[in-house]
């Protein structure tokens, strides 16, 4: 019980706030029974309530004649601390994202997350990497970060159809975030009729919610933290004349601009070659900086800040070798047998006149419809003869029942179009790619080709039958007759190239694709038996199920005994098989993005070897002459420019595309004149000059990743892991905090665990807190049957088809709950405070450990918080006089409390007169935070307001500077109106008109930069501090215990250990420096060792740094003492951490000694330091030239 009249200020109080201890700032009377109370909860936040008599039973002190009572139980003390610690994850772990991930990052993907998209406070940004650089990845990390900071509970992510699910999978396997595919039954599902709104974390097509505009109603009525937009792209619009011509798709985009706080945009190309395009492409991130049409001259902008590009070649391992390997393309000709010939012959002469035909009907629609199924005919003809006899046959069938049909209904009108009655048929059938899956492609293709036609009466499509019929016998004839040239080249292809072989003759693993499926399986028949084997060859094509196809990838990564996979492009989209470096391109595709794609199947991150690509063209044929002359010339420019040229293809037929110039050349290949003209054609777009010039705009905002800023990325990634939580420190945690609750951990395989029960308190505390916490949406299960805490063993890759273990993690339900409750159960100890003994102090002094909280917040909305630090800081009385008020203040490290042990029970009396002690008895808050104010506050908030400013700044003058131009522009457009209206001229803008757009431009101007500036405002708010212990040095405690002093006679004295310790370091240093290695003393960064060496490039490569733990002991000495952080910090770095060993005899020293993976086993929750024997260690030791 606490009286009114007891609540001073500064005094610490429970009872006003549940399970937390409030600092009272101060009081107002309100009569004699009442008051008025102001307090500070340990958050820092100022609330006020009024109290009365009947609320004194329910308040106590929580310290007893002094602001802190060190009275707390220690273990729980540091179960708490570690709590909040692991609560607060990514402000300790500055890459949590990457430690808790399924994946391997790699520097440009560090690069492009910790120090593009993260440090910008709301996100508008545009990430331009090359293909294949794993923009996906980039994303995962991106997202996971903002999860972790509770910065994304809503995240909508917007892609082409044909990448939703590889989206849905890949966030799932790496992140273990859970996304839901939009879709129509799902707005059926959803009792609110709005699944954008019912749904946090959803996928959606882009052309499904452009061309539905009651979706985009839905959308619209939404609110979100982060959207993504993949091959972003496709968002386009354009100016004609004057008028902006905005696509559905570039509506959309707008529409979701507005809808978020974040917006990432993501593309390969985002420059189609003309500047007012790319313009109005950024106007999506920024609508007023990149407002009205590009006018050469006044509209040059600088971009920078809104978006980056890497390309492939500037992309780097973290040992400094390229990325990716180099690409070889191979044309392999083959001619067509006579009959081959006679069918290609004839076919063609049919598709020419359909394709006349089709020219001449009114019909747009239909007329794209006939010359789509054409191409397809075509294509199919180029396949093999089996696939184009297939085509034929089913086509003839199809036209023969259409007869049929018509003769009931008509005799001698006009045909109605057979396709008009498909739903959801694109408005453009050769961009049916974009909006479907490669499946779904497949199955258009198949309808179009039987049904399409160009006849308009019956007779008309009589005769089209009629010639099917001779064109099918014919083509039957040529099967029958077994001739295939095409297979022929194939089998010789696979039987006598050298690179096809490994070094024991064994057939190398191989990606061909086709674009049919008969020919797929036609394929499969031949390889299987050329191979001997059936098991050899597996496939992949539309009609697989999503399941089926992951199973059939698993197979051709894992089992030695397939070596061939056999596909259609449905295997190109969002499939990575970059176990293969070999692939055929038995069919060419007439898009040349598609022929990107494949080829980026195998050309991907983690790829090792040379990959090896042969296009098979049927030479002495129209497509095949065209073919021929684009891989030529393609070769060509390989050799000047490199591998990059690959990744352009899809951009360099910027005036006519490749499709078109491969129609014209089937329907007018025939003239000499029109096929050098199309050769030409082909010779340009792969002219170097164009393609660099395409090199030199994709290049746009390039960055380059020099060995420089390598190793900047480098070291800041080994202090990330020297720091990460996962997974020593969390393992420790709630194996301790887990059995607390009554749970149990059963080992299991190497790493992996089961949890055959989850206490109901977990469970129930699940249920609690996922209504108020945005970043655990999931439940606590009942059970688990595997997990793991290091993500290496989420999965067994020795044992296929193993049960995928989920990785216990910050970010993990089951252990969000547990810190949950751990903190409800202890918060008070943090602030009440505890006494901790350091066992590897050997001195007298005391000293006081404090957690402090620092955030710097937006002025305009101080809830949401721009940047947050914590800090440990010691404070400890003079050593020539402990009672002056004038404490030392320091930074402790990162996680001081580990190597901190609880205080016996028992030798609690024997410390009683140092908490009487007057430094202990006032002002340690406020001393601790004149400390934080001083040095740590400061530097934390310019650092954010700096970064903050420059970015606002930018951006205002941008603005500005476009703004401005416009409504100067317009100014001068009203001027001359008068002069023409006063001349009596004719004008085609009205001056009301031009007066409202200067008005709303002058009124835009003035509230985008009244926005700017309220956004640039930040204020610091008060550091906190959340808890505090008193730290008694062991060898005082054994002082007050009546034992002997520290076994070192040395140790006592802090000069002679300092003495000592330098000794060490120096030789450490000059040894690492002799052996021609870059040196630097990283002891004051309490980063878990001394030193960081990076032994030179070899060969290209960067070798791996060494982290040298430095211990200095004077000679004669037994053991060796290392602390719990110095341990768990040896296991993060693994192979680079190395224990240095010096021994010091006065100014002399031997070594020093280098023992690699010193520590067998990480210490258990309770132990707090190791004593290793010093011989035991030397005999393991080896000299550093050893290691070289």
């Amino acid at each position: 019980m606490l009286p009114l009249e007891a609540l001073k200020p500064n005094a610490a109080v429970s009872g006003l706030e549940p399970g937390q201890v409030v600092r009272i700032v101060t009081t107002e009377a309100v009569g004699p029974d009442a008051v008025t109370v102001y307090y500070k909860t340990p958050a820092g936040q100022l609330r006020e309530r009024m109290l009365f008599r009947s609320d004194e039973p329910h308040l106590t002190l929580a310290v007893a004649g002094r602001p802190w009572a060190f009275d707390a139980p220690g273990e729980a003390f540091k179960l708490a601390a570690e709590a909040y610690r692991i609560d607060l994850a990514y402000l300790f772990d500055p890459m949590m994202a990457v430690h808790t991930a399924n994946v391997e990052p790699l520097p440009h993907q560090i690069t492009a997350v910790y120090e593009s998209l993260l440090p910008r406070q709301p996100l508008r940004y545009l990430l331009a990497d090359d293909p294949g650089a794993g923009k996906t990845i980039m994303a995962g990390l991106y997202i996971r970060e903002l999860d972790l900071r509770a910065d994304a509970r809503r995240v909508l992510i917007v892609a082409p159809g044909s990448l939703v699910e590889q989206w849905q999978d890949e966030l799932a396997e790496k992140f273990g975030l859970a996304f839901t595919l939009f879709s129509r039954e799902l707005v059926e599902q959803t009792r609110s009729g709005n699944p954008f709104d019912a749904h946090d974390h959803l996928i959606a097509r882009v052309d499904q919610l452009a061309r539905a505009e009651d979706l985009r109603d839905l959308l619209a009525t939404t609110r979100w933290d982060l959207v993504v937009v993949d091959e972003a792209h496709k968002l386009s619009a354009n100016y004609y004349g004057a008028k902006l011509n905005k696509t559905k798709r570039f509506l959309l985009g707008e529409l979701l601009g507005s809808i978020t706080r974040h917006f990432l945009l993501m593309t390969a190309t985002p420059h189609n070659g003309k500047e007012e395009d790319f313009q109005v492409f950024l106007s999506l991130l920024d609508a007023d900086r990149f407002y009205g049409k590009f006018r050469d001259g006044a509209h040059k902008v600088d971009v920078s800040d809104l978006m980056r590009r890497m390309v492939k070649e500037e992309m780097l391992r973290f040992d400094g070798s390229k990325l990716f390997p180099p690409r070889r393309a191979y044309t392999v000709n083959y001619r067509l047998s006579d009959r081959e010939a006679a069918l290609y012959a004839a076919v063609t002469d049919y598709v020419k006149t359909e394709f006349a035909k089709a020219d001449a009907l009114a019909d747009g629609k239909r007329k794209g419809t006939v010359g789509f199924a054409l191409t397809t005919l075509q294509r199919r003809l180029a396949s093999r003869p089996e696939a184009i006899y297939q085509s034929l046959r089913r086509r003839r069938h199809k036209l023969q029942r259409r007869v049929e049909e018509e003769r009931l209904q008509q005799r001698g009108h006009a045909l109605a179009e057979t396709l008009n009655g498909i739903p959801g048929l694109p408005g453009d059938l050769w961009e049916a790619a974009d909006a479907l899956t490669a499946a779904e492609c497949e199955d258009l293709e198949e309808t179009l080709v039987d049904q399409a036609t160009a006849a308009q009466t019956i007779q008309e499509l009589e005769a089209e039958i009629h010639l099917l019929t001779a064109l099918e016998e014919q083509a039957r004839q040529l099967v029958h007759a077994g001739q295939d040239r095409k297979w022929d080249e194939l089998s010789r292809l696979l039987q006598d190239t050298p690179e096809m072989r490994d070094a024991s003759g064994r057939q190398r693993q191989l990606i061909l694709f086709t674009e049919h499926r008969d020919t797929l399986n036609y394929l499969a028949v031949r390889i299987r038996g050329l191979l001997g084997s059936e098991a050899a060859v597996v496939l992949i094509h539309g009609g697989i199920k999503r399941e089926e196809r992951r199973k059939v990838q698993e197979l051709f990564r894992n089992d030695p005994e397939v070596r061939l996979l056999l596909a259609t492009d449905a295997a190109g989209e969002g499939v990575n098989l970059q176990n293969a470096n070999l692939m055929v391109n038995y069919d060419l595709p007439w898009n040349p993005n598609r022929l990107e794609q494949r080829f980026g199947r195998i050309h991907r991150i983690g790829q090792t070897e040379v990959c090896h690509l042969w296009n098979l063209v049927a030479a002495e044929t129209r497509e095949g002459d065209v073919f021929q002359r684009l891989f030529d010339k393609l070769e060509v420019e390989r050799a000047a420019l490199g591998g990059r040229v690959f990744d352009i293809l899809g951009e360099v037929f910027e005036e006519k595309s490749l499709k078109d110039l491969l129609i014209e050349a089937i329907r007018y290949g025939a003239d000499p004149a029109v096929q050098a003209e199309l050769l030409a054609r082909v010779e340009s777009a792969l002219d170097t000059r164009h393609i660099q010039d395409i090199l030199q705009r994709n290049a746009l905002c390039e960055e380059v990743m020099d060995e420089q800023r390598l190793f900047a990325v480098k070291t800041e990634m080994e202090l990330a892991e020297a720091r990460k939580l996962q997974p020593y420190f969390i393992r420790a945690f709630f194996t301790q905090a887990f059995q607390r609750w009554g749970g149990e951990l059963r080992p299991r395989e190497a790493g992996r665990f089961e949890i055959p029960h989850v206490p109901a308190s977990l469970r129930e505390r699940d249920r609690l807190i996922s209504g108020r916490d945005p970043r655990y949406p999931a439940p606590v299960l009942r059970r688990y049957a595997r997990v793991c805490f290091d993500k290496q063993y989420a999965r067994l890759t020795d044992r296929l088809g193993a049960e995928r273990a989920e990785v216990l993690h910050p970010g993990h339900p089951l252990m969000q709950a547990l810190t949950d409750l751990v903190l409800e159960a202890h918060r008070p100890s943090l602030k009440q405070g505890a006494v901790l003994v350091d066992p590897a102090d050997p001195g007298l002094t005391p000293r006081l450990l404090f957690l402090i909280d620092h955030a710097v917040q937006e002025g305009a909305d101080p809830r949401r918080v721009a940047s947050r630090r914590l800090h440990f800081v010691t404070l400890r009385p003079p050593a020539a006089e402990q009672g002056s008020a004038d404490l030392v203040a320091a930074d402790a490290g990162w996680a001081p409390h580990l190597d901190l042990e609880p205080l016996a029970p028992a030798d609690r009396p024997l410390i009683e007169d140092l908490l009487a002690a007057p430094w202990l008895t006032q002002g340690l808050e406020p001393r601790a935070l004149a400390h934080a104010g001083t040095h740590l506050v400061p530097d934390h908030f310019q650092e954010v307001r700096g970064r903050r400013e420059r970015a606002v700044d930018k951006t205002l003058a941008a603005v500005h500077e476009r703004l401005v131009k416009e409504i100067n522009f317009w100014s001068d457009r009203y001027i001359k109106l008068q002069d023409d209206l006063a001349a009596g001229r004719d004008v085609r803008l009205t001056l009301e008109n031009v007066r409202r757009t200067l008005d709303d431009l002058t009124a835009r101007r003035e509230s985008r930069e009244k926005a700017l500036l309220a956004s640039r405002h930040l204020v610091s708010a008060t550091p906190v501090i959340l808890g505090g212990a008193l730290v008694i040095p062991a060898g005082l405690l054994r002082q007050r215990q009546g034992q002997a002093p520290a076994p070192d006679p040395w140790s006592a004295d802090p000069q002679a250990r300092a003495r000592i310790e330098r000794i060490a370091m120096d030789a450490v240093l000059a040894a690492e420096t002799a052996l021609g290695h870059a040196v630097s003393d990283v002891s004051a960064r309490n980063c878990g060792w001394d030193v960081t060496s990076q032994p030179p490039a070899v060969d290209g490569r960067l070798p791996p740094a060494r982290h040298i733990e430095v211990k200095g002991r004077a000679k004669g000495q037994e053991t060796i003492t290392v602390t719990r952080n110095e341990i768990l910090a040896g296991f993060n770095q693994g192979d680079k951490f190395l224990l240095a060993i010096v021994l010091v005899d006065g100014d002399r020293h031997e070594g020093p000694f280098y023992v690699r993976q010193p520590f067998a086993q990480e210490p258990d929750w309770a132990v707090t330091s190791v004593n290793f024997d010093l011989d035991h260690l030397l005999a393991r030791a080896r000299v550093p030239e050893a290691l070289r």
